[in-house]
């Protein structure tokens, strides 16, 4: 299961359309609260999430996660990608950062990395 959460609505449809169409399951949240607050923290294999949204922030999504341990891999897409966030969420450890509006073969090359390199290819095989 991947989650997908962004404030936006059509970056939430068009980005669980891609995973979709990698044979995988996608579920979305417009809030990192909503996620949360959801049954899937912790049984998630990879979270993509907006860097700036109302409320809690993709960043402090992760620092959340990573004080109650939980390693989940994470893919941030920004439209502001600044230098000081990127190494910020890479040291949390992402493993993906990407700027709006992104590529499709890049978010497919982060996930890959995120479910382990060649999972994709033996899903698809």
């Amino acid at each position: 299961m991947i989650s997908i959460i962004d404030d936006d609505e059509s970056v939430r449809v068009a980005t669980e359309s891609l995973v979709r169409s990698l044979g995988l399951k996608a579920r979305t949240f417009a809030s990192a609260e909503d996620f949360l607050q959801s049954a899937l923290v912790g049984t998630t294999s990879c979270v993509i999430t907006d860097v700036q949204m109302p409320g809690m922030s993709g960043v402090e999504l992760q620092s959340v996660l990573r004080a109650r341990g939980d390693t989940t891999p994470l893919i941030f897409i920004t439209a502001f990608p600044e230098e000081r966030v990127r190494r910020q969420v890479d040291a949390g450890g992402a493993v993906g950062f990407l700027a709006k509006p992104f590529d499709g073969a890049d978010m497919i090359a982060c996930i890959d990395r995120a479910l382990g390199e060649g999972s994709l290819v033996s899903l698809n095989s």
